[in-house]
C-alpha cells in the first residue's frame, strides 16, 4: 500500500461530495466541527450543489472535485459529507494514476464503499472506513475520537467491546482489513468493480436490512466465491437490522448459519460506518489481527499513515 504522510491537526482537509447531496445546515454544522478540531475544512465546488434526482452534482462535476482535493498539494486528507448514492457513476472516470501520485486519507462509508475499494485494489492506496461531514461531524456525540487521531497522526487502531464487539465464533486470525457497506459490495460483484476479498479480515456493515436480506447478500458472495480465503469476518453494528416481531438475536442466527462452513473467528457490533453514535474509523488495506477469545480485539498491526 502506497501510504500517505501523517496529518497535522492544523492540516487543510477538503471536503467533497461524490454521491447524493445533504442539506447545507448539516454540511456546515460538520465543518464547523472540523474546524473546532484545528483542521482547515475546505468544501468543495460542489460539495453544495444539488442535481436531479438525488446527486450532489453531474459525473463530471463530482469527479472534478474529487481529482483536484486530491491533486491539491495543499490539501492532506479527504473527507466525503455523505453516502446515498451516485458514486458507481464515478468509477468508470476515476483517474487512478492521479491518486496513486497523491495518496491521502479518503474518509467515507455507505456508497463510498463503491470507490474506495476500487481505489485500494487498483492505485493500491489505504482507504478510511470512518466519518461524514454531514452524517457524522455534524452530530454532538459522532464521531469516535480515539480511533479517528490514531489512524491519521501514524498510530495503530485498536477497538473492543467498548466499540461495541461481541463475539458469535470465537478464534483468531490475521490479513488485511477490507470491506464496507455489505449492499455496495454485493452490487458490485459481478463486475470488474468486484471486490477482492481473498486473505482479508473483511468488515460488513448496513443499515436497515432485514435479517432475510442480509441472508441473501451473503449467500450471493458465497456462491460467487468472494468469501473463499477470507481469514475472519467482523460484522458492524448492523442498525435496524430486524424484522418486527422476530427473536433479537435471528441476524446473529442468520450469520452463523450462512457461515457454517468457515471455522475461523466472526464477531460483530463494531461501530463504523452506519452506527447509533460514536463512528470508528477503520483503516482499510492494513494489516491486522482479529482475537476472539476471553474478549474480542481487532488490533492493527501497521499505521495507516507515515508517521
Amino acid at each position: 500500500m502506497i501510504k500517505s504522510a501523517a496529518v497535522a491537526l492544523n492540516a487543510r482537509i477538503a471536503v467533497i461530495a461524490p454521491a447524493s447531496s445533504a442539506r447545507p445546515e448539516r454540511v456546515q454544522a460538520g465543518l464547523e466541527a472540523l474546524r473546532a478540531l484545528g483542521f482547515d475544512a475546505v468544501p468543495g465546488a460542489h460539495t453544495l450543489g444539488k442535481c436531479a434526482p438525488y446527486f450532489s452534482g453531474t459525473v463530471e462535476e463530482r469527479l472534478n472535485d474529487l481529482h483536484d482535493a486530491f491533486l491539491d498539494p495543499d490539501v492532506k486528507a479527504v473527507f466525503c459529507i455523505r453516502g446515498g448514492y451516485g458514486c458507481n457513476y464515478l468509477l468508470e472516470g476515476l483517474d487512478l494514476n492521479l491518486i496513486r501520485a497523491n495518496p491521502k486519507p479518503f474518509f467515507g462509508y455507505s456508497d463510498l464503499t463503491a470507490l474506495q475499494t476500487w481505489m485500494m485494489d487498483q492505485a493500491e492506496i489505504p482507504t478510511f472506513h470512518g466519518p461524514m461531514v454531514a452524517a457524522d461531524f455534524a452530530l454532538t456525540e459522532g464521531v469516535h475520537m480515539a480511533s479517528l487521531r490514531a489512524a491519521l497522526s501514524g498510530g495503530t487502531v485498536e477497538a473492543g467491546s467498548s466499540e461495541g464487539l461481541r463475539i458469535l465464533r470465537p478464534g483468531k486470525a490475521r490479513g488485511v482489513i477490507y470491506g464496507g457497506c455489505l449492499s455496495l459490495l454485493t452490487a458490485s460483484a459481478g463486475t470488474r468493480f468486484e471486490p477482492q476479498t481473498e486473505g482479508k479480515l473483511l468488515f460488513l456493515e448496513d443499515l436497515a436490512a432485514k435479517p432475510y436480506q442480509i441472508d441473501r447478500m451473503l449467500r450471493q458472495l458465497v456462491l460467487g466465491g468472494k468469501l473463499d480465503g477470507v481469514t475472519g469476518f467482523i460484522f458492524g453494528e448492523m442498525v435496524d437490522c430486524v424484522s418486527p416481531g422476530a427473536s433479537p438475536d435471528l441476524l446473529d442466527q442468520v450469520i452463523l448459519r450462512v457461515l457454517d462452513g468457515f471455522d475461523g473467528p466472526i464477531v460483530t457490533g463494531l461501530r463504523s460506518g452506519h452506527v447509533s453514535r460514536g463512528n470508528v474509523t477503520l483503516p482499510m488495506g492494513i494489516e491486522a489481527e482479529l482475537i476472539a477469545g476471553d474478549e474480542p480485539v481487532l488490533r492493527y498491526l501497521e499505521p495507516a499513515v507515515k508517521a
